[in-house]
């Protein structure tokens, strides 16, 4: 299953009822860490729903971890019953995220991520980030559509962090800024060379390994951007 930060709100309705009648059956149930779900056809059958979305469901709460799946096995809980339900009360009730919440989170990831690339970036780092610059630079310079570019330029810092949760975390926060970045608000008056500039001094810091430099060209080139979700 696709996890989504922002699922339509008929689908997310849907897919925390689901939950939650989930969460009804393991605490009628009782059921502690490591016993057994029902089967989805049982689940389905019970909840009047279709088996694929009570499959959603599930991966989804596997996604957060209180459950887990092994094939030909069945479901588990993956943790005990009051955590389960503590969690399962936070994913029922988070709402989609804001353009500005997702800009926050990226922000204080890749504050954090490039001081770990420049620490611990390889050769071969290097080479794809600037691969991704020079691909930025191209579209930017050109007049045509960047955004694409730009964010996996920042994507192939975060991959040489070597941090695969922060990784992670970067590859589902960015499908939905794309979808919603106000590229006329956020960009206007950007001048292209200083654009470029901006990302290069980023890469020759990560280059060189000095990690509080890369970390303050980091910090500039998100001034506007962190000014614009100020306002």
């Amino acid at each position: 299953m696709k996890i989504s930060l922002i699922d339509n709100n008929s689908n997310r309705i849907l897919q925390n009822n689901v939950i939650s009648q989930i969460r009804e059956l393991i605490n009628a149930k009782n059921l502690e860490r490591g016993d057994k779900l029902p089967s989805e056809r049982v689940m389905s059958e019970k909840f009047n729903v279709k088996r694929n979305h009570i499959r959603e469901a599930i991966r989804k709460l596997e996604f957060y971890g209180v459950l887990k799946s092994m094939s030909q096995s069945g479901t588990f809980l993956a943790i005990g019953l009051t955590g389960f339900n503590g969690i399962v009360d936070e994913i029922v009730s988070l709402d989609p995220p804001s353009f500005n919440e997702l800009v926050e989170t990226r922000i204080s990831l890749e504050l954090k991520t490039v001081r770990l690339a420049s620490q611990r970036r390889t050769a071969q780092d290097l080479i794809r980030i600037k691969n991704a610059l020079d691909a930025f630079s191209t579209k930017l310079s050109t007049g045509k559509d960047y955004l694409e570019e730009d964010l996996l330029f920042h994507l192939a810092i975060a991959k040489a962090s070597k941090n695969s949760t922060m990784i992670s975390l970067m590859l589902l926060i960015t499908p939905p800024i794309l979808t919603t970045y106000e590229r006329e608000t956020v960009c206007e008056g950007d001048e292209v060379f200083l654009e470029i500039k901006k990302h290069e001094n980023i890469y020759l810091a990560i280059k060189s390994q000095d990690i509080e430099l890369a970390t303050k060209m980091m910090h500039k080139h998100f001034y506007k951007l962190s000014k614009h979700i100020e306002n």
